[in-house]
């Protein structure tokens, strides 16, 4: 297949953890998130948690607001984030897990348990133009249940094969790339739009772009840890060449 175009999202949700840390409103994940876009991001992504870890309500609106680009806002599947989103209107919501105790999210959805109130949210999302995504594991059967449940599209947890490599396994890492590459076709099959994220850097960023048929990379730990060293407009731009590069391979 002739691979489309690959698109970046910049999650900004580490600059408010960083603004967190000492209170008051500096830096400002809504700034970050501008300075972004005009480094050449696609959209951006932000995570309005349940314990407001990170983003906060007024960033999400404020998000919403200033954004010439896509928002992108992660949730977890409950009532009072649906009414949340409900009221911002971003461009997509990706339902992702969360619990409190984790650093960040931890797998993808359990899609095949949650069937029926998923299919239920993904509607009341899509009736108010929302488009709804779920971020799950690479597996057939979680693809199967993301069919479904009608989600157009779907976010590939791609955390267990960076995490190989992080760690030196290269069996392993083989194996998780395998299965990322069966889960991205067996979208396509299903007519569900792919999209890839977690744990991902300028290589394994570079390896992703390879699979053609997934259209977008959300990317943002490792963004903005790189930030605080070249600064976010070099680091994005880096990051751009790397995609483009494994593209020219897909």
């Amino acid at each position: 297949m002739t691979a489309p175009p690959l698109r970046l999202g910049v999650n900004v949700d580490h600059v408010a953890t960083i603004r967190n840390a000492r209170g008051g409103d500096r830096p400002d994940p809504v700034r970050a998130a501008l300075l972004a876009i005009a480094a050449g991001a696609d959209g951006i992504t932000a995570h309005l948690r349940e314990d407001r870890r990170h983003m906060r309500d007024d960033d999400m609106v404020r998000l919403k607001r200033e954004l010439s680009k896509p928002l992108n806002f992660e949730m977890a599947a409950t009532e009072e984030m649906v009414a949340i989103a409900l009221h911002t209107r971003p461009h997509a919501c990706c339902l992702v897990p969360e619990k409190r105790s984790e650093r960040t999210t931890e797998g993808g959805l359990d899609v095949c348990s949650g069937l029926e109130s998923l299919r239920a949210i993904v509607a009341e999302l899509s009736r108010a133009g929302i488009r709804a995504s779920l971020f799950i594991e690479p597996s057939t059967e979680a693809l199967e249940a993301a069919r479904a449940i009608a989600a157009p599209v779907v976010e590939l947890h791609t955390g267990s094969w960076c995490d190989a490599i992080e760690h030196g396994e290269p069996a392993r890492a083989e194996h998780e790339f395998a299965r990322l590459r069966t889960a991205a076709a067996k979208a396509l099959e299903f007519g569900i739009e792919c999209h890839a994220g977690h744990g991902l850097d300028y290589d394994t960023a570079e390896m992703a772009a390879t699979l053609p048929q997934i259209v977008e990379l959300n990317i943002g730990h490792f963004l903005i840890g790189e930030a605080i060293c070249v600064g976010l407009h070099k680091a994005i731009g880096r990051m751009r060449e790397a995609m483009a590069s494994g593209r020219s391979r897909a």
